[in-house]
């Protein structure tokens, strides 16, 4: 898979009270005034508070909002408050979201290959692959089923699926687990781990569960607010071990969730001071 660089400079964002100037500095493939070569296959996790800007990175890069100020830059290609993303990029990118807004009158099937009319992608490949990729998540049987007719977890399944439908380079989650119950969460987590591993996609997940970016991620991004911006990254290595739900038990696993905990703790503090 060709490496691909995303940059962030300067940015922000007026209308969502959020300021992002240097948020993700020093991040593989998403950076600040700095220009980095990502490292192919890498899961981040990026956490802070309510309103730091975490989600609104997301969407200024999917060109959903547009920033006050400041450049994002995709594989060469600048876009910002006055330029529209372009088709090129936006290929490369795949975007989950909490609420997978399946269409209710649209088939599951038909609603995986919804992107591919916004990306005006066709032929027969397209509609095996969305098979392929039911059977790859152990749904092939609902392919012909409405939304109506799956449970919840079944439906984020499908959000992250039919974002893969046109083989985007770096996959972009936010918070897309944080609406179910802990047993279905873990479930697709090591789901995730799995689709991680197979395809070799970059990972760029928002969470609030410290259990779930230690869990998943490589490195941890913890974000403060006022203005929003990357104060502190953490290494997270467990060496060869799978990252399945063995690693719950883990001494370090403890260990790291503890050094997040605090972090955001004196985070918390700093900010009230």
């Amino acid at each position: 898979m060709k490496t691909i660089t995303l940059i962030i400079e300067g940015m922000m964002c007026q209308n969502c009270c959020s300021h992002v100037d240097k948020a993700l500095n020093g991040i593989s493939g998403v950076a600040a005034n700095v220009s980095l070569e990502e490292k192919k296959g890498e899961f981040i996790a990026i956490m802070g508070p309510s309103g730091c800007g975490k989600s609104t990175i997301i969407r200024i890069i999917d060109d959903i909002i547009k920033p006050t100020n400041g450049t994002i830059t995709v594989d060469g290609y600048v876009y910002d408050n006055n330029k529209e993303i372009s088709k090129e990029v936006i290929q490369k990118l795949g975007f989950i979201f909490q609420v997978p807004n399946l269409y209710p009158w649209l088939t599951i099937r038909e609603n995986i290959m919804l992107p591919l009319k916004i990306h005006k992608l066709k032929g027969e490949q397209y509609e095996k692959k969305a098979d392929d990729l039911l059977a790859y998540v152990g749904l092939q049987k609902y392919a012909d089923s409405y939304p109506n007719e799956i449970s919840g977890g079944m439906s984020q399944r499908i959000g992250v699926i039919r974002a893969m439908i046109h083989n985007p380079q770096i996959l972009m989650m936010d918070e897309p687990f944080g609406a179910l119950d802990e047993d279905t969460r873990e479930t697709l987590n090591v789901e995730l781990v799995k689709i991680w591993r197979d395809t070799g996609m970059t990972i760029i997940f928002i969470t609030h569960n410290i259990e779930e970016a230690v869990l998943l991620s490589q490195r941890v991004y913890v974000m403060s607010s006022h203005p929003g911006q990357v104060k502190t990254e953490l290494t997270i290595d467990f060496g060869e071990k799978e990252r399945d739900l063995d690693l719950l038990s883990d001494p370090k696993f403890a260990q790291y969730c503890t050094q997040i905990e605090q972090l955001i703790g004196h985070l918390a503090l700093d900010e009230i001071k």
